[in-house]
């Protein structure tokens, strides 16, 4: 008898540690993780459980060891110690948000709380007509829109050869040509009516005809003075007033100039979708199945009607079957990814070579989903507004939201590459040429006119030019020792 009883003591004690075996197995498996709460909260004898569905996406769901932690887990543990329930998450099976298939079954976290595998989905899934249809959503907990994801070095925009005059517009170079040109038919003519300017009679070069008013006018913008003086006081106030439009003219250029090169890798060229359209650079497509594809499915803007034809025609190589698959496609690839914009956020804060095109449409909410008529959809979404009104969902926002290329983008530096200062060089070349040519045109002209030999011409035009040099030299001399 003592026997028998020793042997079924035995039995049930294996029977009850392998069974206690089973259940740490279960709970160390990262597909279905069972999070009993152990705090204050959420703890306690009589809670009514409910089964989770999500799925693995950064930052909402991440498998840490053994456990799941993210942005939902987060949100799901706060809503479980306000409403008093235990939990116990599972990953959806199939990997899918939830999308109707040909037969009228449903995919994914809306599919398995139709078919009673799951009580709710907490995930970054969006609140559309087609899933208000078959499931129940509280208010939403995220507030996102559809944007363009892309790399930044593939869309750079490349700086000009006149990248210099690109701090003014076309407009406003024009308008100060037309002041300078304006101003110094101003100086001239008052110039010439004053009779202030005309004290020295024999120094003609001294009086203000309109080659020298230009000079003048130029050399105010180089912040250079240049002759001729101005003697007469109305000409001084034309002077002084376009002395004073020149400094601040200056003063807006070097501003404009220097934010541009400073920010030159951050111009976009696609900054819309219709610029995405437009391009042919890039190749674009988005989750397949996902809910941004329907809604260029289904919208009626030709914009959005082109993007999804480009996206159909070209199904195979365009969508993509993850979200990480996507991010990976844009930073290997001349690939833009249309999607949720704050996961691109995410990505963009992760990824410092990524950067979101400024648009951002179809303005939409992540909300949790509830089986229609279940008793916890009112409950949930009250429990959300009180996160939200107390900040609590803004906290977590910028918990998992945080990004470090701020700090890298300011501490980063890069010497100007040629093509932003070429025009300059180019006119630099230009002036220089001209310059350098002009004695052998004169020459040529004079030869023209003249019928002389073009070496006799050349010669007699640098022999007069030397000589005067050489006369105004000498008279500089002999002057200098009558003074002495």
């Amino acid at each position: 008898m003592d026997k028998g009883l020793h042997f079924t003591i035995c039995v049930l004690t294996t029977v009850l540690l392998l069974k206690e075996s089973s259940q740490a197995g279960e709970e160390k498996d990262p597909e279905v993780l069972a999070a009993p709460r152990t705090d204050s909260r959420g703890a306690g004898e009589g809670l009514p459980t409910l089964t989770v569905t999500t799925i693995l996406e950064d930052p909402y769901v991440m498998v840490r060891g053994a456990e799941l932690e993210g942005y939902c887990m987060e949100l799901l543990a706060a809503l479980a110690g306000m409403l008093r329930f235990q939990y116990r998450v599972k990953v959806v099976g199939d990997g899918q948000y939830g999308a109707v298939a040909a037969g009228g079954n449903w995919s994914g976290m809306i599919g398995e709380i139709l078919r009673r595998e799951a009580d709710i989905a907490v995930a970054p899934l969006t609140v559309t007509s087609a899933r208000e249809e078959v499931v129940s959503f509280t208010t939403p907990f995220l507030q996102t829109g559809i944007g363009i994801l892309l790399r930044k070095d593939t869309t750079s925009q490349d700086m000009s050869f006149f990248h210099f005059l690109s701090p003014f517009s076309k407009e406003t170079w024009t308008a100060l040509l037309f002041a300078y040109l304006l101003t110094c038919f101003c100086l001239f003519l008052v110039a010439r009516l004053s009779p202030c300017e005309w004290n020295e009679p024999k120094n003609e070069e001294n009086h203000f005809t309109f080659l020298n008013s230009l000079w003048f006018g130029a050399g105010a913008l180089a912040l250079q003075g240049a002759t001729p003086r101005p003697q007469a006081l109305s000409v001084r106030v034309i002077a002084v007033v376009w002395w004073l439009f020149t400094l601040a003219l200056l003063a807006a250029y070097i501003a404009n100039f220097t934010a541009l090169l400073s920010s030159g890798s951050e111009q976009l060229p696609i900054q819309t979708f219709e610029d995405l359209v437009k391009q042919r650079n890039l190749e674009f497509g988005t989750l397949e199945g996902s809910s941004t594809f329907y809604y260029f499915k289904n919208s009626k803007n030709p914009i959005h009607q082109m993007i999804y034809e480009y996206m159909e025609k070209r199904r195979e190589h365009v969508l993509v079957k993850t979200y990480q698959e996507a991010v990976q496609r844009v930073m290997d690839s001349n690939y833009a990814f249309i999607g949720e914009s704050i996961s691109q956020d995410l990505a963009a804060a992760r990824h410092c070579n990524l950067i979101r095109a400024p648009e951002v449409i179809g303005a939409r909410g992540f909300g949790i989903a509830t089986a229609q008529a279940s008793p916890w959809t009112k409950p949930l979404s009250i429990a959300v507004l009180k996160l939200r009104e107390a900040g609590d969902l803004d906290y977590l926002r910028n918990k998992w939201w945080e990004s470090s290329c701020l700090r890298r983008s300011r501490e980063r530096w890069g010497p100007l590459e040629p093509p932003a200062l070429g025009g300059l060089f180019l006119t630099l070349g230009i002036g220089l040429a001209h310059g350098s040519t002009e004695p052998p045109t004169h020459s040529l002209l004079s030869l023209f006119f003249f019928q002389k030999s073009c070496c006799s011409v050349f010669t007699e035009e640098i022999c007069t030019r030397l000589r005067i040099k050489g006369a105004a030299r000498q008279s500089q001399d002999m002057s200098g020792k009558a003074n002495a």
